[in-house]
């Protein structure tokens, strides 16, 4: 017997990490937030902060603290310039990293930019019951990231298995 499933919106936060950007050109933060609301989630919020570890963190953290949101995406600041610092600022928060996203995201985007990709420092976890997704700041790198990962993981229909069936058990001891 086939039981249909039903798509379960989640409440989703993002992240923009960057010195320059505003909301009026905010290409690659604006383009996750159609995205992920074209996709049936909920916006709970979208905030710009600069290319600082502390500013990144208490973001972050204030998300992870909040219960409503389920999922926070960051993008910028995954370089390896002097202000890359969003991984620096996100890990330490993390209980556990998905070590297969910033693989398969960096397999993925060799298709597109070859070995440039070795630069990407994008990285994926899960804290206080919250997943949270740390993106290059390119317009191509999130739509790589949220059409071809996180999207389908999102999704409660996804099969074999996603990130939302598990959301029950994170809390787990």
């Amino acid at each position: 017997m086939s039981i249909e499933k039903h798509f379960i919106p989640l409440n989703i936060t993002v992240l923009v990490v960057s010195d320059t950007r505003t909301d009026a050109d905010d290409v690659s933060g604006n383009m996750l937030v159609e995205r992920l609301t074209e996709a049936g989630h909920q916006l709970i919020e979208k905030k710009i902060v600069p290319d600082n570890i502390y500013q990144i963190r208490a973001a972050v953290s204030n998300w992870i603290a909040d219960d409503v949101v389920n999922v926070v995406i960051t993008t910028g600041g995954t370089g390896v310039t002097g202000r890359d610092g969003t991984p620096e600022a996100v890990q330490p928060l993390l209980d556990k990293v998905l070590d297969g996203f910033g693989e398969t995201f960096r397999m993925l985007s060799y298709q597109d930019i070859k070995t440039s990709t070795i630069q990407s420092r994008a990285i994926a976890g899960v804290a206080n019951a919250t997943y949270i997704f740390c993106l290059p700041g390119s317009s191509g790198a999130c739509r790589t990231a949220w059409d071809l990962l996180i999207k389908e993981q999102l999704d409660y229909r996804t099969r074999p298995c996603n990130l939302v069936q598990l959301m029950p058990r994170l809390m787990e001891k």
